[in-house]
């Protein structure tokens, strides 16, 4: 699992006002900007993603989230709860583990 040793590790935090998202920046290359490389991204405006792994199975992961997001929004006039967006990119991920010829999210 060479994937792996490309990893940070990330952790969240939550308190009664909000959450704290926090990601250690660990680049393999010195030739890696750090400034412009965000380990964070916004789904919704109540909802982010942390990573710890690759980026382009992240931006893949993010880019669906954010798709899941406002088709929940547009069908229900609300916004996707974390909880139902998390089952819903789990089964994303599962699709992708589980398909041969697809690229593995989990790798």
């Amino acid at each position: 699992m060479k994937a792996a040793d490309y990893g940070a590790p990330s952790v969240g935090i939550k308190a009664s006002n909000g959450v704290v998202l926090a990601v250690e920046k660990k680049f393999t290359s010195e030739l890696i900007d750090e400034a412009t490389v965000s380990r964070i991204e916004p789904v919704t405006k109540n909802v982010g993603m942390v990573y710890s792994g690759l980026s382009p199975d992240y931006r893949v992961l993010v880019k669906q989230a954010r798709k899941l997001a406002q088709g929940y929004q547009l069908a229900y006039d609300d916004s996707i709860s974390p909880e139902q967006l998390v089952i819903r990119i789990a089964a994303v991920m599962q699709e992708y583990t589980q398909s041969g010829y697809v690229l593995k999210l989990l790798s």
